[in-house]
């Protein structure tokens, strides 16, 4: 289906209606916080069910319900992180754990803003190639082979109290890689943590609270572009509609993902991942999806 366009931004989700929206929003929410990739269930279920592609726009500006899932679960430390470094650095306590995970992740979030800057014309621009079914079915099945071989050889011994600058750093450069669609900021993360040799639980513990930097600038930096777009008002109330279902179904996806974590292994969103992956090459090689 066309994508829509407004001042050069992709705003197919004007064109859905609330079912649609809200059908996506679940899916969204879920898809955003698990290894799985959301942009590529953004483009695969408008694109099977036969809607207009919602846009780039719309599953960027959904990370703020991501946002509000993540500090909603794991509010303590949200509150430790920001509230310890305040603290620390008012006593100039400059060994606090608080505020060396502080500096970390705003470092982590540094090589995600440079580099999303700069591809931000071409990430969100209508009919973006980044954007097609055969890059994101590529990425799924290259990070679901980079999450095998992180599984394998991780010891999942490490806790996010024994995290060291140069792990932010290594992790930060890994969740550029979310800049692709198909590859998924929570499973590049994740995959980097693991090979540090992290638990699994407390790879997607640091993995969502490096994360929430780079959640809350690129969802507002989205709004701000959609703000100038001069979007009509019932394009916005889709929108919010949009931000509150996928809030919820993403609370819910962390509780289940760590839930599973505690207990098993990744092997299911490897699987999962390498899956979809083949079956987006094989549908556009045969034609069946574009």
């Amino acid at each position: 289906m066309a994508n829509i366009c407004s001042a050069g931004l992709d705003i197919g989700f004007a064109s859905l209606n609330y079912v649609q929206i809200g059908i996506l929003g679940i899916i969204q929410g879920i898809s955003e916080l698990l290894p799985i990739s959301s942009t590529a269930h953004m483009r695969i279920v408008p694109a099977v069910l036969g809607w207009h592609d919602p846009g780039s726009a719309f599953s960027a500006a959904m990370q703020l319900a991501a946002l509000v899932a993540v500090v909603s679960y794991f509010w303590r430390d949200v509150r430790q992180v920001t509230v310890g470094s305040v603290t620390a650095l008012r006593e100039r306590d400059y060994r606090s754990p608080s505020l060396r995970l502080g500096i970390a992740i705003l470092v982590a979030t540094i090589p995600i803003g440079i580099v999303g800057l700069a591809l931000s014309p071409v990430l969100n621009a209508c009919n973006s190639p980044l954007r097609s079914l055969t890059v994101i079915g590529y990425a799924c099945v290259g990070l679901a082979i980079l999450l095998a071989l992180a599984e394998m050889t991780a010891k999942h011994r490490r806790t996010v109290g024994e995290m060291r600058m140069r792990d932010a750093v290594f992790v930060g450069l890994a969740q550029v890689g979310a800049l692709i669609p198909g590859v998924s900021r929570s499973g590049s993360t994740l995959t980097a943590a693991l090979f540090l040799n992290f638990k699994r639980e407390e790879a997607a513990r640091f993995s969502f609270l490096l994360g929430l930097p780079a959640i809350a600038l690129a969802g507002l930096k989205e709004l701000w572009h959609l703000f100038h777009a001069h979007m009509p008002l019932d394009a916005w109330l889709l929108l919010l509609f949009g931000l509150v279902v996928a809030s919820i179904s993403a609370f819910f996806a962390i509780w289940g993902l760590m839930k599973v974590l505690e207990k098993f292994s990744t092997w299911p969103f490897i699987i999962y991942r390498g899956a979809l992956g083949i079956f987006l090459l094989v549908a556009v090689g045969t034609g069946y999806l574009q």
